[in-house]
């Protein structure tokens, strides 16, 4: 298993990744399958020094990504960064969510990131789970702010200060 920082050749693994997700309804807002087109400038948003988006390969396979974003867009929240973790279906619940998490803990300073956040609807109990267990609390609460189709859900936003930052 190798951890590496995406390339655009990668763009349509990570797609197909995220659009597996989407039937579940508990891991992102979308609706309908996103396209490779419509992810590019989300893709050119990432950078290596500052917010990294990995993959990580089984062998010739991408398996999972991991994708830094930057908080609300202005200067002030620089320091903050929100956290994206998906995993193709055959590889879920075999610790590949948790390796990504706790390398993005650990190498956070080196972006010059102070907080993390995750944004997880309430009822994703495995991912909320998984980020509790790396010592992110629940700092935020939306009630009913998703609408799929006639089942509303509420989000989480967890929330970990990493040592260096007061």
């Amino acid at each position: 298993m190798n951890i590496r920082d995406a390339t655009q050749a990668d763009l349509a693994a990570i797609v197909e990744i995220y659009n597996s997700t989407i039937p579940y309804q508990t891991v992102t807002g979308d609706l309908e399958p996103v396209t490779v087109d419509s992810r590019l400038n989300w893709f050119l948003g990432h950078s290596p020094s500052k917010r990294p988006l990995w993959v990580v390969e089984v062998g010739d396979r991408i398996v999972a990504w991991l994708g830094f974003q930057s908080f609300y867009g202005r200067p002030a929240y620089d320091t903050t960064a929100e956290l994206s973790i998906y995993v193709s279906p055959d590889y879920r619940r075999k610790g590949i969510g948790r390796m990504l998490l706790q390398q993005a803990i650990g190498r956070s300073p080196a972006f010059g990131i102070k907080t993390l956040l995750g944004f997880i609807f309430a009822d994703n109990e495995p991912s909320l789970f998984l980020f509790e267990q790396f010592g992110f609390q629940r700092w935020g609460y939306l009630p009913k702010v998703a609408e799929f189709g006639k089942t509303e859900r509420d989000l989480v936003i967890m929330g970990l200060r990493l040592n260096g930052g007061s």
